[in-house]
């Protein structure tokens, strides 16, 4: 039996339906390897066979058709509370014993996902370099000799080195995100109030985030699909609508040049060059925004009277514990929200500042997202360890806005800077856009892989209305695009009639008991996906469809919520055979 050293959510599903391995390999494979790699400073909980024999025995008399998670590994920053364990938030004598688990923990759980330990973290998620820990710095996943990013630092190393098919961590102010970006994943910093913080060790209690790491953005948008509820007992949770790929009509940049740093400047700064590239390849509209819109909003965070919110959250236990067991550097910052000048006017002052910038960059992206780099450079733990302030405050320059300015963003792999460099970007929109987010970076990655290939043009996969002789066929070849082959899909599709006009299908995803649907690949210029995509609307939504080849390839997918009512025609295995019929 040989399993996988890169772990997805898919890949662990597909191994249980074939028998390829059991919940009980998977377990004490990554028990072995979290022994095998102690030396990273990964855990603070680490896996136990144990422990995890329980979780399996959990699972086992759940019913794997309605558990979209059943089985599948996922490791939880140590500020998220998991019943039975102890919660220390990275500090010892701050350690207590939750009587339940966080909220978004449960419904993981519920969802049949098995948790594996509790992960390393920058001191109370206070910095964005993973070595504010007494536990030991994190090393990163593909160079050990660098940070590996903070404060989420175990949850996205664990997930880099095969140890969680997807880890939870928290983004105040871009922890959720530089370490995903440091290790080539996806970081997922959902709407603020999306998913629940109840059960969350505090930072700033008003711009907490539970992220979730992961390879994909499919697996990203599994979990959010399973995390994303309104709990009434969590006083920051909201209801934000459910997560559905949109394409934006618009990428906003920054209107002046940015900074890059460190050792890895140079290769950075030329990556950043690149994408600018290719985002002219993407046919959406490109526009730009003031920068000093950012890092205004930035400075309120550290810079400004905001600083006391983290006070507020931990100042009671640092009086009272007199800095046993702290950091010095994270003391240092936390104190500084208690300065004597720091007035409540000032607090005003700001929130009203902050209301302002964020009513302006609402009209900027209105429609759009806001794309910067995840960081601009990256250091060695050496380099942190000797300069610890300033190198944690570069690391955050494209970050530290996000919450302040109520958005959502996602960070996605963008290529590599260097040997095993990886180079990170994010997609920023407003409140509630997630999905913008996250179509453009499934978009981006589309076209990028092309042009790494060399080619000129994008498979896509239709299904409907957009087939040969069907009602549709117009938009693709107005846009150049050419009929490539005929294809079926793997058998693990619904396809249900949308009462839509004109009617069209919706190809659903449901992994178990599927069908093979007929459709057709064609090939669009790579300049002409986006104008595409701009014209498929909700329910229909931007996804990776499996053939029966194995291969994978760009094709739309429906969201699970508009199937329901509608008439399944997946016996029929063709939408042109269900509109002969009809």
């Amino acid at each position: 039996m040989k399993i996988a050293d890169k772990i997805t959510i898919e890949y662990v599903k597909k191994a249980y339906e074939t028998g390829d391995f059991t919940p009980y390999d998977l377990c004490r494979e990554i028990v072995r390897r979290s022994e095998e790699i102690r030396a990273w400073n990964i855990w603070i909980v680490e896996p136990s066979m144990d422990r995890l024999q329980k979780q399996v025995e959990r699972i086992m008399v759940m019913d794997r058709k309605t558990t979209p998670l059943w089985g599948v590994p996922f490791s939880i920053k140590d500020n998220i509370d998991l019943e039975g364990l102890e919660t220390t938030a990275g500090c010892e004598s701050y350690a207590y014993l939750p009587k339940e688990s966080a909220t978004v923990v449960r419904l993981l759980m519920e969802a049949g996902a098995i948790p594996v330990g509790k992960t390393n973290l920058d001191q109370f998620a206070t910095g964005l370099v993973g070595t504010r820990s007494l536990y030991g710095a994190t090393h990163n996943s593909l160079k050990p000799e660098l940070i590996s990013g903070g404060s989420s630092s175990g949850s996205a190393v664990s997930v880099a080195l095969g140890l969680a098919a997807f880890s939870l961590g928290t983004d105040t102010a871009g922890s959720g995100r530089v370490p995903a970006a440091l290790n080539n994943l996806v970081g997922f910093k959902p709407t603020i109030g999306a998913w629940s913080s109840k059960g969350v060790v505090p930072a700033c209690r008003s711009l907490d985030c539970v992220t979730v790491f992961t390879h994909t953005t499919e697996d990203a948008m599994l979990v959010d699909s399973v995390a994303r509820v309104h709990d009434k007992n969590c006083p920051q949770s909201r209801e934000v609508k459910k997560t559905v790929l949109t394409i934006p009509e618009k990428i906003l940049l920054p209107e002046e040049e940015l900074e890059f740093f460190g050792e890895f400047e140079v290769q950075y700064r030329a990556c950043w060059e690149k994408v600018l590239e290719n985002i002219q390849k993407l046919g959406l509209a490109v526009e730009y925004i003031p920068n000093k819109i950012l890092y205004e909003a930035a400075s309120i965070l550290y810079d400004g009277p905001w600083i006391a919110e983290r006070w507020a959250s931990l100042g009671a236990f640092i009086e009272e514990n007199g800095g046993k067991g702290m950091v010095p550097v994270t003391e240092r910052i936390l104190k500084n929200g208690s300065r004597e000048d720091l007035k409540a006017g000032d607090v005003f002052k700001a929130v009203h500042r902050l209301s302002e910038l964020q009513c302006e960059i609402r009209r900027y992206l209105k429609g759009g997202v806001l794309l910067l780099p995840t960081a601009g450079g990256t250091y060695t733990i050496e380099e942190v360890n000797s300069n610890p302030v300033e190198t944690n405050s570069k690391m955050g320059l494209y970050t530290n806005h996000c919450n302040l300015l109520d958005l959502c963003a996602v960070s996605f792999q963008a290529g590599f800077a260097g040997d095993k460099l990886p180079f990170g970007m994010t997609a920023f929109a407003p409140a509630g856009e997630d999905g913008l987010n996250l179509g453009l970076a499934r978009l981006y990655q589309a076209l990028a892989n092309c042009d790494k290939a060399g080619k000129e043009t994008v498979p896509i996969a239709v299904c409907g209305q957009h087939m040969r002789g069907m009602k549709l066929e117009s938009q693709l070849l107005e846009l150049g695009a050419e009929f490539d082959r005929e294809a079926v899909t793997a058998p693990e599709y619904k396809l249900y009639k949308l009462d839509t006009v004109p009617v069209k299908p919706g190809l659903l995803h449901v992994n178990q008991e599927g069908n093979s649907i007929e459709l057709e690949v064609w090939n669009i210029p790579v300049e002409r996906l986006g104008e595409f995509l701009l014209k498929i609307k909700a329910p229909l939504g931007l996804g990776q469809v499996r053939l029966e080849s194995g291969e994978e390839i760009l094709g739309f997918l429906c969201e699970e919520y508009a199937t329901k009512g509608q008439s399944d025609i997946s016996e029929l295995g063709s939408f042109k055979k269900f509109t002969q019929n009809s």
